[in-house]
């Protein structure tokens, strides 16, 4: 097997946990991973015989499926590459890393805390296959996987011994599975478009990708990329009185933060698209666009804050006050999540050589054109 090149064909075995279950850990150790797969290793080969030709890696640890499904699939690259180093010979060519010491053997088959909280977990597999037997074996996996990949009675007891947690089920996935169950379940959520911008980055990473959410705001994928349309600038475009349009535009940002917070997890980076002649900023966790300089015809710019029931600060609005009842806007940003706020405001404040002092409007300020403003008060 090892004369000629070797292709990967990537797959899971998921576990669904019983209602309340958690497991115990996320990893296993490098003797108990080895034990794993020399059970995965006689599941599979009671499904397809030929794997014996095939080398099986199993990675010892639970991820959820946002920590899998990444651009480039790091997971299964950093498997596969560990793996090919590992000299044919132990385990029947089954090999398995686990944790030393509680460390994996590098930082990408490490489960992230973060999203373990998930109903499903999943255990990478690969299987390296000699190229002249990769086709086969891939669309026969696709076959069988699907049709009866239900792990084996010893496997699944294991498992649950090993990771403290009772299984409704556990069954093998080829990555294809994986792809098509997460891309269901997203659309189910009412977030295909999401799913349109994360199934480009993983799959044609090379072409670009546009696409409207549910509530109409325009994202764009392109060069490992997502960049989505400013909510003030959404706002814009949409009617009706400033009661539904303040409604509106909570909705697209609490929208904008469920994106955000998805592509986060994916591995994906997030910007606005900027305003014609305009300029973008960005930190962890929030979006500003930059709208206009100061101009000293007006007011020191002040800090505004635009709030929203349940969603706490919607937006920040730097704007100067002016003659005859007008208000400058200067620039809009967008805390993702609470905790975001501090840095964002003091980066705008910075930007403007302002002080950081915030005006709560306890609502969402719009202007006479329904677009969103700051309080405008004439100059004394």
């Amino acid at each position: 097997m090892e004369a000629g090149p070797l292709q990967a064909l990537p797959a899971v075995l998921a576990l669904e946990l019983s209602p309340g279950e958690h497991p115990q850990r996320l990893s296993l150790s490098r003797d108990e991973a080895a034990e794993l797969a020399a059970l995965v290793a006689e599941d599979l080969r009671a499904l397809v015989p030929q794997i014996t030709q095939a080398r099986l890696a199993l990675t010892g640890a639970l991820f959820d499926a946002v920590e899998l499904l990444r651009p480039g699939f790091p997971v299964w690259a950093t498997l596969d590459e560990l793996a090919r180093r590992v000299p044919r010979g132990q385990l029947e060519n089954v090999v398995a890393f686990g944790n030393h010491d509680g460390h994996m053997p590098a930082q990408s088959l490490e489960p992230d805390p973060a999203y373990a909280d998930g109903p499903m977990r999943f255990l990478p597999l690969s299987l390296l296959v000699p190229e002249a037997l990769a086709e086969e074996l891939s669309e026969r996996l696709e076959v069988e996987l699907v049709g009866r990949g239900e792990a084996g009675t010893r496997t699944a007891d294991w498992l649950m011994r090993c990771f403290g947690a009772r299984l409704e089920h556990a069954r093998y996935l080829s990555r294809n599975d994986l792809i098509a169950l997460t891309c269901v379940q997203y659309e189910h959520v009412n977030l295909a478009p999401l799913w349109q911008l994360l199934e480009a980055a993983m799959l044609t990473p090379y072409r670009a990708e546009t696409t409207l959410s549910a509530r109409g705001l325009a994202w764009h994928y392109a060069d490992g990329k997502v960049s989505a349309q400013s909510p003030a600038q959404w706002l814009a475009t949409q009617g009706g009185d400033n009661t539904e349009r303040s409604h509106a535009f909570a909705g697209i940002v609490f929208e904008l933060r469920q994106y955000a917070a998805l592509l986060h997890a994916h591995g994906l980076s997030m910007q606005l698209d900027a305003a014609q002649g305009g300029d973008v900023e960005h930190g962890e966790g929030w979006l500003a666009e930059i709208l206009a300089s100061t101009d000293s015809a007006y007011d020191a710019p002040a800090l505004f804050a635009h709030e929203a029931t349940g969603l706490g600060v919607v937006a920040i609005t730097v704007a100067q006050r002016g003659p005859a009842g007008r208000a400058r806007v200067l620039a809009q940003g967008y805390p993702l999540h609470a905790a975001a706020l501090g840095p964002m405001v003091t980066t705008l404040a910075d930007r403007f050589g302002i002080a950081s002092d915030l005006h709560a409007l306890g609502r969402i300020q719009l202007d006479e054109n329904g677009h969103l403003g700051a309080p405008a008060t004439a100059l004394h």
